[in-house]
Formats: C-alpha cells, sequence, structure tokens
C-alpha cells in the first residue's frame, strides 16, 4: 500500500517513538499532510521533519497512529504483513506450547508487530479479531496469511468489542475463511473443554489463563470447598476438581456459559454430586454468603473487565475491593484466594494495593504467595507495556 500521508509531531513529543512505543496519540501532533483514509499508511515525523516510524492512520480515534515499522525502508505490503505472521507463530512453536494445549493465542497485537490483530488457535479452527482502522484495511491479507502458515480448516471473526467504536468501525462476526464449527473441544493440560467459537467470550475461551489454572491444581488443599467466581465456561472449576476439590461452588451471571461448564465438568469425567452452579450476581451472593457465614478453603475471582483504560480505574478499583474484601471475609484460616484483574487500567501494584486494602478493611491478615500473569503466548514487548493486562495473586490467609 502506497504512503498518503504525513504526520508532523510537536516538538518534544517525538520521545515515546524514539523508545518504540508503537502508539502515536493525537495530542502529540502538530499537523497533518495529504488526505490520508482510515487505515491508509502514513509517515511519522519530528517537528523538524526527520522521518521517525511508519504506521497505520485512524482520523476517529485517540491512538492517531499505531506504527507497523521503525525502518524507513521498509514497505508495509502483502509481504510485510506474512512475514510478521510467520513470526508470531514461530515464537510459539519455539516455545513448545502445543505441548500443553492446542488452544493457543497466534497473535497478540502490538506486542507482535501487528497492531489490532487478535488471533487464538482451537486445535484447526481460528478466531480472529480486528481492532483498529489499520487492522481492517489488511484483514483480508492477513486471514490469508493465516490460512496458508497455518493450515487450519477456517478462520471465524470475532471483530464484535466496543473498542471497534472508537475507531469509526462497525462491529462484525462470521466465518471469514473455510470452515469453523460453532463448538469445539479443546485440550489444556491433560483436560478437555468445549468452547463456543462464534457466540462465546472474547474469542470462545480465556487461554490466557492456562498456566495459572494449573497453577491452582498444583496448590489445591486436599479436600477442600471452593468457590468459582465468574465462572464462565468452569475452567477453573474443573482444574479444582483435577486437584482434589471435595466441593465447588461456580457462580457466574450467563446461563449460556454455565450449561457448557456443566458439559465440561462431564466431558472430564466429574460428576454433578461435587459440583454446584449458580446464576447470580457475584456480589450479591457474596453477602448472601457472608451473611449465612458460608466459608471456604479456595476462592477463585476471575472477575470481567472493570476498567479498560485508566480513566476508569477508581471506579474499578471499588469494585474490586468490593469483591476481595467479601471474598477475604469467606475464607477459612489457611484459605487461598486467586484473584484476578484483567484491566488494562489497573496497574498490577495498583491492584496489590487494592487487595491490601481489602485485607485490611475485612481483619484478616493475608500473604501473597504467589504472583500471576497472561501465558507465554501473550507476550509483551519490552516497548508496550500496556501489553500486560493480566494480574494476578495468590494469597494465605492466616
Amino acid at each position: 500500500m502506497a504512503i498518503t500521508g504525513q504526520v508532523k509531531l510537536q516538538q518534544g513529543r517525538e520521545k515515546s517513538l524514539l523508545r518504540r512505543h508503537p502508539w502515536v496519540f493525537s495530542g502529540a501532533i502538530d499537523s497533518e499532510v495529504g488526505n490520508p483514509k482510515p487505515g491508509e499508511t502514513v509517515d511519522v515525523v519530528d517537528s523538524k521533519g526527520k522521518w521517525l516510524a511508519r504506521g497505520a492512520y485512524s482520523p476517529l480515534s485517540k491512538i492517531r497512529v499505531r506504527i507497523w515499522t521503525w525502518n524507513q525502508d521498509e514497505k508495509v505490503d502483502e509481504n510485510f504483513l506474512e512475514e510478521r505472521v510467520r513470526l508470531a507463530i514461530g515464537m510459539r512453536k519455539a516455545l513448545k506450547i502445543s505441548d500443553e494445549t492446542n488452544a493457543i493465542r497466534l497473535i497478540h497485537g502490538e506486542s507482535d508487530r501487528l497492531p489490532g490483530f487478535i488471533v487464538d488457535q482451537y486445535n484447526d479452527a481460528l478466531v480472529m479479531q480486528v481492532l483498529s482502522a489499520g487492522a481492517e484495511i489488511w484483514r483480508e491479507v492477513v486471514a490469508d496469511s493465516l490460512m496458508k502458515v497455518t493450515g487450519a480448516k477456517g478462520i471465524f471473526e470475532r471483530s464484535d468489542v466496543d473498542v471497534r467504536t472508537l475507531e469509526g468501525l462497525e462491529p462484525r462476526t462470521g466465518i471469514l475463511r473455510g470452515e469453523v464449527p460453532e463448538k469445539i473441544v479443546i485440550e489444556e493440560n491433560q483436560l478437555q473443554f468445549f468452547v463456543n467459537l462464534q457466540n462465546g467470550q472474547k474469542t470462545g475461551f480465556y487461554v490466557d489463563q492456562r498456566r495459572n489454572r494449573q497453577m491452582l491444581r498444583e496448590l489445591m488443599p486436599e479436600a477442600a470447598d471452593v468457590l468459582n467466581c465468574f465462572c464462565y465456561t468452569g475452567a477453573f472449576s474443573v482444574y479444582a476438581l483435577a486437584g482434589g476439590a471435595s466441593s465447588v461452588i461456580s457462580i457466574d451471571s450467563s446461563k449460556d456459559a454455565l450449561t457448557i461448564a456443566e458439559e465440561n465438568l462431564g466431558i472430564n469425567g466429574f460428576g454433578e454430586a461435587n459440583a454446584e452452579w449458580m446464576e447470580a450476581d457475584v456480589f450479591k451472593q457474596l453477602r448472601k454468603f457472608r451473611d449465612s457465614r458460608q466459608t471456604f478453603d479456595v476462592i477463585i475471582l476471575d472477575p470481567p473487565k472493570f476498567a479498560p483504560t485508566s480513566a476508569l480505574a477508581q471506579r474499578a478499583s471499588r469494585g474490586y475491593k468490593d469483591i476481595n474484601l467479601l471474598a477475604l471475609k469467606l475464607l477459612r484460616p489457611g484459605g487461598l484466594l486467586f484473584t484476578y484483574s484483567c484491566s488494562g487500567g489497573i496497574s498490577a501494584d495498583l491492584f496489590q494495593k487494592i487487595v491490601a486494602g481489602a485485607a485490611l478493611d475485612a481483619g484478616v491478615h493475608a500473604k501473597i504467595i504467589n504472583k500471576m500473569v497472561q501465558g507465554e503466548d501473550h507476550p509483551v514487548s519490552l516497548d508496550f507495556p500496556e501489553g500486560m493486562y493480566l494480574k494476578g495473586l495468590v494469597c494465605r490467609v492466616d
């Protein structure tokens, strides 16, 4: 694709690009030359006209340019994108993740130098999200590259997330290439799970929690009573039973998710006698448990994204504190809390402070025995710390 314009930065606003951060915000721009359309390729120069980078233009977004390359000799075209796809998939192969699972994040946006693209592989099917104007322009090219490099049977597109509206894009879902079943069975650490590829949350399954689920299994106390909040399709619940839990109560507001959760229990050979499914609001149900003085040995809190941006962090902090405070009150002495935040607007330090404040208000002494992040198939570029979105703590109550 030809370069259709140039973006000139204000004086002193080139520092982030010199550190190779891949975003140019609208407030840093002095002027624009040419008439680039959404998603087209533009050059970025400093206030003196010195070339800095080349990226995708998005006139409606606060992130005005997402950088493709810092190499002035590099042309953004079909070959460029296919090579980026090959590099991303090659990294996953080198990590030998397929030894543990056939559900893998293949492309992780900016951290794989493919801003706006998220791609997960579920056995021989791919699910792709196209999140930015630049990704939209190259959607077909990347789809072709994925089919060529992976040999997948099909790609289902799940571009139905709110962030597309910030780019001036309409939501879109549907089969993009080949054939993709509505539901598929994947394997993870010798366990099996049904995944709804076409109508599930995100791309169908939380592949980023693979290592953290295994940690739950390994740390599970003998014959523990477990509470799994925001359980979605019950992956943590299955791992808890695989680790020797005697009972698991799983709560989610989605009836459809709970239906798949029950199926996941059955496919792994666990009986319903050890499991209880509750379609309920987690905040309200935790208060009911508190009022009835019900307690647990292990509690898992894996809520949805409360704060997608830092602007919403204060309000989200209250929500995180409330659920962690209630959970800590429900833990028996020696009990374990597995608590997570996937909110990009909540830093790891802030999340730890929130949980510490919750323990103080709950009147318990708790200690961190492990910290958790997203799996290695969700890499974080050193130039793009925003890629580290999942934070988790394992806390033990004395």
